[in-house]
């Protein structure tokens, strides 16, 4: 009798253990997942549909299906924003990666006064866009700028015209770029550095390796994840590329600098085509999301 009248509860206390603990991870969750809702999950959403649409703020919107994206196609802004994005994505990924992964590997090792250099090369990272691009824009003057003078004292009679020149305003922005991310992404290095076992480079020191050999078999293998999301955010965060631009160039001069995030910015905002606009902005969307699955299948196999 004792335990046919006590295994019923026996059974109920793992279910409202249960019930508690999904409970309890709910309300963690919940919050975020509203946030989320809120800010970008709807958002989203209704980026979608306005893309099928033809709507400004000051009217209501008409459904015109995929108008919008055959516009896209025949658009000759559009394809040079999107060629242009390519552009500066295929110049700054790499750049920046070699440049933060090498200041890495240089403030790792134990120099005097390394606290300093740290904190000099992050700070362009929270420095104000505007006076960066006053800044460089005073050292790439074609006329006066000490960049161009150095060139023409070491015999260049030409320098280039950087920013007001529509041939050299892309590298200059990707110079700019580098200069001012690379402290970021060296900090991920430097905290992946710290994780690599100093036995392992004791061992390839005691076969005879090299530094490349040791930097190639052992350093490299070992930042790999972190590589793999360094890779990842500069992809998605080239294909955004806006702020930097809007204040050094304005998509100028011509068109040689305008990216797929202005000519968003001037559909929707200057010109009220917010459905063109959209549409835009899901093309957008979609490349990030296709480059980004490309990135972790080709790591997913580089793995196996």
């Amino acid at each position: 009798m004792t335990t046919t009248a006590t295994s019923p509860r026996i059974r109920r206390r793992p279910s409202r253990l249960r019930m508690r603990n999904t409970l309890l991870g709910w309300s963690f969750i919940l919050p975020n997942f509203i946030g989320f809702a809120t800010l970008t999950l709807v958002p989203v959403i209704v980026l979608f549909y306005m893309s099928l649409t033809n709507w400004n703020i000051f009217g209501s919107s008409q459904f015109v299906g995929l108008q919008n994206f055959q516009r896209l196609l025949a658009d000759g802004s559009f394809r040079v924003a999107f060629g242009n994005t390519l552009y500066y994505s295929v110049l700054h990924i790499p750049l920046t990666i070699v440049v933060s992964l090498g200041l890495a590997l240089l403030l790792n090792n134990k120099l005097r006064g390394v606290a300093f250099f740290r904190t000099a090369a992050f700070f362009p990272y929270i420095t104000s866009i505007v006076a960066i691009a006053l800044v460089w824009n005073l050292l790439f003057s074609p006329d006066y700028g000490p960049i161009n003078e150095m060139l023409r004292a070491v015999g260049i009679s030409e320098p280039p015209g950087w920013l007001t020149s529509a041939e050299w305003a892309m590298p200059a922005v990707v110079i700019i770029s580098t200069w001012r991310d690379m402290g970021y992404y060296m900090v991920l290095f430097l905290a992946a550095l710290q994780t690599v076992p100093r036995e392992l480079h004791e061992a390839a020191r005691m076969d005879g390796a090299n530094v490349w050999q040791r930097f190639r078999n052992v350093t490299l293998p070992c930042l790999r994840p972190t590589m793999f999301f360094v890779t990842v955010m500069l992809t998605i965060n080239s294909f955004k590329i806006f702020d930097l631009i809007l204040v050094l160039t304005n998509g100028g001069p011509g068109q040689s600098t305008t990216v797929i995030s202005q000519f968003i910015y001037r559909k929707g905002f200057e010109e009220n085509q917010f459905g063109y606009a959209s549409a835009a902005s899901v093309v957008l969307f979609l490349l990030c999301i296709v480059v980004t699955i490309v990135q972790f299948l080709w790591n997913k196999r580089k793995e196996a």
